[in-house]
């Protein structure tokens, strides 16, 4: 039994989608006018690893993660490079998709973008307009009227009074109560825009998600995803005006991923301790950061530090020490195992991920216990553990592989081998001195040798 924690109810609850085996899932992407950041990737892969869970667990998924590509940081940004803001979105866009592609993230089975569904925009605001939910200011602006919809704050659990106290009117704006959010925004200034019955304008953000997802999926659907630093005012935001314009519930849960922070301080460009993905990348394997990531509950905070990555590393290096030597190719992986009902049990409780590594380390310890005793058990644990680390997303790559790489030294594998082959001939030839000295230049390069009953392995120390 499936159970998800519902932010809109505070409590964790058995999940039943509104079809038998089949979930609509809609989660709140990324605005394309930068490179992705360490916080983006902590919402792509909790996402992604709920999804592939889903999925195993023989659910029907359509997944929706949409794109922002039309917002003000958007034009700004245009602006600043003198070029066209759909030339800046597609530019960010392809290399979102680069990013997601190398931390194995796997791609949505509908990906909307914003500037794509102008006319359900444009339907969702007319609606709410003809409720009198939503007002059309002097300047060409459309603004959701909050006390006007009786329900605002349900999801946040924030309390209509309490929002008074620091809402105020920018300048240029025209609300009837501070606490009204736009819909619709003139761009005569600009030209950036498209035609509406209030005038020439473009989107809001938080109405953006409301009509590509029930575009999407339906007026009410399974899931609502996104990270926690969403919950208001957007999801609150897009609870409000989809529930006000189709006079239904909109998402049944709501699901959260929680803040990620640096050397424990919030990640922010103005301390200076702000990462893209390209950057780590640089430095770290991408599976390593996936593992980073993945490793705390999708709920909890997230701290990255290097301290934080080198225990990802040996983690992975523990995994992969463990597969290192099986014929899994060649095993039937175990079915209905312990191991594999203890891992569904722990994914099942809200996607524990701590838990299920849990189960992971067990099966490693009993691999390293098989592979002295009984090879073809280790083999098949061996294949069962590929396949439940596929479920998270890792242990997919080739062990000796995993264990040469890293990216943060430059390798000259054919210079290692050609090494490595030369010691093995001073071995035979008793020449310990010669070996020794080849010994001691491979660990200048970080090249740790593994002396075997056959020829000697290799791999990168880290």
């Amino acid at each position: 039994m499936l159970t998800i924690y519902n932010t809109l109810t505070q409590t964790k609850e058995e999940f039943k989608p509104r079809e038998p085996g089949k979930v609509g899932i809609y989660v709140c992407g990324v605005t394309t006018y930068d490179y992705l950041h360490l916080g983006h990737a902590r919402m792509l892969v909790a996402f992604d690893v709920v999804t592939r869970y889903l999925r195993v667990s023989g659910y029907e998924v359509n997944y929706v993660r949409n794109i922002t590509d039309i917002d003000d940081k958007i034009l700004n940004r245009a602006k600043e490079n003198e070029e066209l803001f759909s030339d800046l979105t597609d530019r960010f866009i392809d290399a979102m998709h680069e990013d997601e592609k190398a931390l194995s993230v796997l791609p949505p089975d509908v990906e909307p973008r914003a500037t794509g569904h102008i006319e359900e925009i444009v339907a969702m605001i007319k609606v709410l307009v003809e409720k009198d939910i939503a007002y059309r200011a002097d300047n060409g602006d459309v603004y959701f009227s909050v006390l006007n919809f009786p329900g605002y704050g349900k999801l946040s659990r924030k309390k209509i009074d309490e929002l008074l106290d620091g809402a105020r009117i920018e300048v240029g704006e025209l609300k009837k109560d501070p606490r009204d959010f736009v819909l619709w925004k003139s761009s005569a200034d600009d030209g950036v825009g498209w035609d509406s019955p209030w005038g020439y304008g473009r989107p809001g953000w938080h109405i953006e998600c409301s009509a590509m997802s029930t575009c999407c999926l339906g007026n009410n659907f399974d899931i609502h995803g996104g990270g926690s630093d969403l919950l208001f005012p957007h999801h609150e935001n897009e609870v409000a005006q989809s529930e006000a314009a189709t006079g239904t519930q909109f998402a049944n849960v709501w699901m959260h991923n929680g803040p990620l922070r640096v050397d424990n301080v919030k990640m922010s460009k103005s301390l200076n301790n702000f990462f893209t993905v390209r950057e780590i990348l640089k430095d770290y394997d991408a599976e390593v950061v996936r593992h980073l990531l993945i490793a705390s509950h999708y709920r909890s905070p997230i701290n990255y530090s290097e301290q934080s990555l080198r225990q990802s590393i040996s983690v992975l290096e523990r995994f992969y020490n463990a597969l290192k030597g099986l014929d899994t190719a060649g095993a039937k992986s175990l079915t209905n195992s312990r191991f594999e009902k203890a891992f569904s049990a722990a994914m099942d409780d809200d996607f524990n991920t701590p838990e299920a590594f849990s189960v992971l380390f067990e099966m490693v310890k009993e691999i390293n216990r098989q592979k002295s005793e009984d090879i073809a058990a280790a083999n098949q644990l061996g294949a069962l553990l590929i396949k439940l680390g596929g479920i998270l997303g890792i242990l997919q790559t080739a062990p000796d592989e995993f264990l040469r790489n890293d990216v943060a030294t430059e390798i000259d594998a054919e210079k290692i081998e050609k090494l490595i082959a030369a010691r093995e001939q001073a071995r035979i030839e008793k020449d310990w001195a010669t070996a020794d000295k080849i010994r001691d230049e491979l660990a200048a390069m970080k090249v740790v040798v593994e002396d075997g009953a056959g020829n000697s392995g290799w791999r990168i120390e880290r």
